[in-house]
């Protein structure tokens, strides 16, 4: 009886490979389950793998010569089967080789479909080789081989075909990647799992700066591990992976992974701007400044000048935007400020006196004395007092802010400023005593500030709010209408109740209505007549031409009344019948 042998060890063009690396052959094992990639191997006393097999055990390498003799325990020397299987994941798959040698029958599949098939008893050994195509994934391996009569001996072999002319396909992407920093080395190690592909030659480091779309490619290896020194710091890269075959494929790349380096770079100097602040209750001063790359936040410090005392500079603010308003600790303080930027790892670089910037426009005492009264024909007299100033500057405007309670429910005052349309002042006891004539409206309260204004650099803040109520203006005529005889325009209406209105304004001109968003309905007037409150005619001489407007304007006896655009008004005259 003739002892099973081994051929010698196959070539490394056949040997199977692992995920990284590659297998040398090594003896059967009779332990199961078997190890990755290892085939599964079973012996039957037929030729039909039937029954119960007599033995099942390991092997890595598909390659057996038994001679005449029985290949195990318990099994025939003749008429015998042996069965071989495993599962393995290929990776991206790809074309691939399938080999094998027999004496006597063989067949060969992929995932239950036949391959190969040498099936008859033959004295000498039968060979063939076939190229296959396996997809990606995890696929299924049998080789039945059976021994009729005479020696007994099988070999298979499968193989990547690795020719660029052929493989056109990709190796799978790399999994497991990690990337981490060390701050202390401020290197990088990018790290990842062994890829599974058959036909693998190696991996490739790409890194980008972050704000950049290009890879720069910055290793090359057959390991699953890179260490990397980025040069810049402070800043974010993003590092990854690819797996490239023998053919020169390259894989997709792996997910970016960020590192951040130790920053160690501070920010440029702050040099900021300082202008009088816009706040309407307190005085202020508004610093701005441009965004400083990498600045992640700003410190803005004040310094308090006193002669004879050191100069200390003080934390007032800090803030991640590019603007503060800073309120004034004094009226007439001598200020200074600077303004310092830091980034996320705590980098600054000191202000110095280059940087410091003083303000170049001075605040003085807002007016706390302003009163209102309500003088009759839709206008108020205001009066306030104003103390002289140190320098003798004279205040060139005085800007009225005015509103009224049924705009505004709280009754602060409008932001668009108006002027008085007479001003006159006097000057007693150091101070300068003013009076303003303003327009009002009628049967609302009307809510107004004063704002003293010199120019751009001499300012005070408005005076708190103060308010006059004023009585309504008489409701409009009603029945306005107007005949055109000759040249007479006979304009009527329906009288007024007695004592209601003193006397009606009659204007003629032009209408403008508003034309776009925003503007106002306008009635510009020619001529006005007065008439008193009792009557309800008027014949009015056509002055111009006949496609004017008329408007009727009811007056009460202080002069209060509505405005031409919110009377009554009439066009296209008819012209009179008798």
């Amino acid at each position: 009886m003739k002892t099973s042998t081994r051929l010698r060890p196959v070539s490394a063009a056949v040997v199977l490979a692992t995920a990284g690396g590659f297998l040398a052959a090594s003896p059967a094992s009779a332990a199961t389950p078997c190890k990755t990639n290892h085939f599964t191997r079973t012996f039957y006393p037929n030729t039909t793998f039937s029954g119960t097999p007599k033995k099942t055990d390991c092997d890595n390498v598909m390659q057996q010569d038994w001679g005449t003799g029985a290949p195990a325990s318990g099994l025939p020397t003749n008429n015998f089967g042996v069965r071989y299987s495993l599962v393995r994941d290929f990776g991206n798959g790809g074309p691939f080789t399938f080999t094998t040698a027999a004496r006597d029958g063989v067949r060969v599949y992929l995932d239950g479909v036949r391959k190969i098939n040498i099936w008859k008893n033959v004295s000498t050994t039968q060979k063939k080789t076939v190229n296959v195509t396996i997809p990606s994934g995890k696929h299924t391996l049998r080789i039945d081989y059976v021994n009729w009569t005479g020696a007994a001996n099988v070999s298979f072999a499968y193989a990547p075909r690795t020719s660029a002319a052929v493989d056109k396909t990709k190796p799978r992407t790399p999994v497991g990647i990690t990337a981490t920093y060390n701050t202390t080395t401020t290197k990088s190690t990018v790290r990842w799992s062994s890829n599974v592909d058959m036909d693998l030659a190696g991996y490739r480091v790409y890194r980008r700066l972050k704000g950049t779309a290009a890879y720069t490619k910055i290793a090359q290896t057959t390991g699953t591990s890179y260490v990397d020194t980025p040069h810049a710091t402070g800043q974010v890269f993003y590092y990854e992976a690819r797996a490239y075959d023998k053919a020169g494929n390259e894989s997709t790349g792996t997910a970016d992974l960020p590192v951040v380096t130790a920053d160690k770079t501070a920010p440029a100097r702050v040099v900021p701007t300082v202008t009088m602040g816009t706040d309407q209750t307190r005085e202020s001063y508004l610093l701005t400044w441009k965004a400083v790359p990498d600045a992640a936040r700003y410190r803005v410090l004040r310094l308090i000048l006193h002669s004879g005392v050191p100069r200390v500079w003080t934390e007032v603010a800090r803030t991640t935007g590019t603007t503060h308003t800073d309120y004034v600790p004094a009226l007439g303080a001598n200020i200074a400020y600077r303004v310092e930027a830091y980034d996320t790892a705590g980098n600054t670089a000191p202000a110095s006196a280059d940087d410091e910037v003083y303000p170049s426009a001075f605040w003085h005492p807002r007016l706390n004395d302003l009163t209102i009264s309500y003088q009759g024909n839709n206008t108020a007299l205001l009066q306030w007092t104003q103390p002289l100033d140190t320098f003798a500057i004279r205040w060139s405007n005085y800007r009225l802010h005015r509103t009224l309670s049924t705009d505004r429910p709280s009754g602060e005052a409008t932001d668009s400023p108006e002027h008085c349309f007479s001003l006159s002042y006097r000057q007693e006891a150091g101070r300068l005593s003013f009076r303003c004539t303003a327009t009002v409206t009628p049967g609302v309260t009307n809510n107004f500030t004063v704002e003293p204004y010199h120019d751009a650099t001499m300012r005070a803040l408005p005076s708190a709010l103060t308010s006059v109520t004023v009585p309504a203006a008489p409701a409009p005529a009603t029945g306005f209408q107007g005949l055109l005889d000759g040249n007479l325009v006979n304009l009527s209406w329906n009288p007024a109740a007695p004592g209601a209105v003193d006397h009606y304004e009659i204007h003629d001109g032009f209408w403008y209505p508003a034309t776009t968003p925003g503007t106002k309905d306008r009635f510009y007037s020619l001529n006005r007549f007065n008439v008193p409150g009792d009557a309800s005619s008027l014949r009015w001489p056509l002055l111009a031409s006949p496609d004017k407007w008329y408007v009727i304007v009811a007056v009460a006896a202080d002069g209060t009344k509505k405005t031409l655009e919110q009377s009554p008004r009439i066009s296209s005259l008819m012209p009179a019948t008798g």
